[in-house]
């Protein structure tokens, strides 16, 4: 489709218009999102990601709907840093089951310097595979967005959660401008951003409106806006919160579709407890992203089967990664290719079978 024919892409979106959108009958909300998605994206198919958890627990954050933050019970055993080789095993069986992206999360505050290290490690590790790398690691400092970007890094993950007015009710160990930070601090790094919220945690519309703003008015739209839906997870503040009414989180794919219609929407945490009916109507709303495999961090996710048996049904293809083709790139890997090689062939002469000569 031609640029005209685009749907605008705007930094001026007020409440009241995104409010408004909320407000429209259910048809007309989802015939207007898959008109704008149709204008950027192929509508049947979704790129698809894996979350690894490289280091989970013992958070000192006291996000209310969190079972990895150190202030509340949940059962959840903490854990060390993992070690590289686990983490590049890990991708490279996520690449093999479709995946183009591999995303690492840890439970910190922020990366301590002893860490980073490994973390920049793991980041160039997976990205010689071939993959999109993406990282959520808590607050980060310009100097370390910038040693990630170095390193390699694709996107990084830091989510506002919810709207500016009803953050406080959630999270009191950061505040809203120290998320806003942390994202100028990635897009002055040249890294994409990965940015979105959680839905049912109690939060009015306004709220919801309110987030997406947020996010739409950013001077850059995130490359990826995740739209979580709330795992309750018993031990934390959010155990007993009531049931999120599916047709107003297909509602807050839809209207993040149209106020970012360049974005990848994910269709992220919660997956778990939609059915088929609700994801297929979420991808109609606009969602075209996922990410699939056993478990988010620390909560459940449809396997990888299951996913791939809905997206048969749908007939949704996985979004192929575009490669470079830049023939110096293509000269330089097949030149390491044959090193590596002749390396080999080296290291085996070095040998010789020992129970022929018994």
């Amino acid at each position: 489709m031609s640029a005209s024919a685009q749907a605008p892409v705007r930094h001026d979106w007020t409440i009241e218009e995104i409010q408004a959108l909320f407000e429209l009958p259910f048809n007309d909300l989802l015939f207007q999102a898959q008109t704008v998605h149709r204008m950027y994206f192929n509508p049947n198919e979704v790129q698809v990601s894996t979350l690894l958890s490289i280091k989970t627990g013992a958070c000192p954050e006291d996000c209310k709907y969190c079972p990895q933050s150190g202030h509340y019970n949940t059962g959840l055993e903490k854990e060390k840093l993992l070690e590289v080789e686990k983490v590049v095993k890990e991708a490279r069986q996520a690449r093999e089951k479709g995946a183009s992206r591999f995303c690492m999360g840890a439970a910190w505050r922020n990366p301590r310097e002893k860490d980073m290290p490994y973390v920049l490690e793991m980041v160039r590790q997976v990205k010689s595979l071939g993959m999109e790398t993406c990282m959520t690691l808590g607050m980060l400092s310009p100097q370390q967005a910038g040693q990630l970007a170095e390193a390699g890094l694709d996107y990084y993950n830091h989510n506002l959660d919810t709207s500016e007015n009803y953050y406080d009710k959630i999270i009191t160990t950061r505040t809203y401008a120290d998320r806003l930070d942390t994202l100028q601090n990635v897009r002055d790094a040249g890294m994409k951003v990965c940015c979105g919220g959680i839905m049912g945690m109690g939060e009015t519309l306004k709220d919801r409106a309110g987030l997406l703003m947020q996010l739409a008015n950013l001077p850059a739209h995130p490359e990826s806006v995740p739209i979580n839906m709330l795992v309750k997870v018993e031990g934390t503040p959010l155990e007993l919160q009531g049931e999120l009414d599916p047709f107003d989180f297909i509602r807050t794919i839809a209207v993040a579709r149209i106020v970012m219609p360049k974005s990848h929407v994910r269709l992220s945490a919660g997956r778990e407890d939609m059915n088929e009916q609700m994801q297929a109507l979420c991808f109609l709303a606009g969602a075209n992203s996922i990410f699939y495999g056993e478990k988010l961090l620390t909560t459940p996710n449809p396997e990888a089967d299951q996913d791939r048996l809905l997206f048969q049904k749908l007939g949704i293809k996985p979004e192929q990664r575009e490669q470079c083709h830049d023939e110096d790139v293509q000269e330089a890997q097949l030149h390491d290719a044959i090193v590596a090689e002749e390396q080999k062939r080296k290291m085996s002469e070095m040998f010789y079978d020992a129970s022929e000569s018994a």
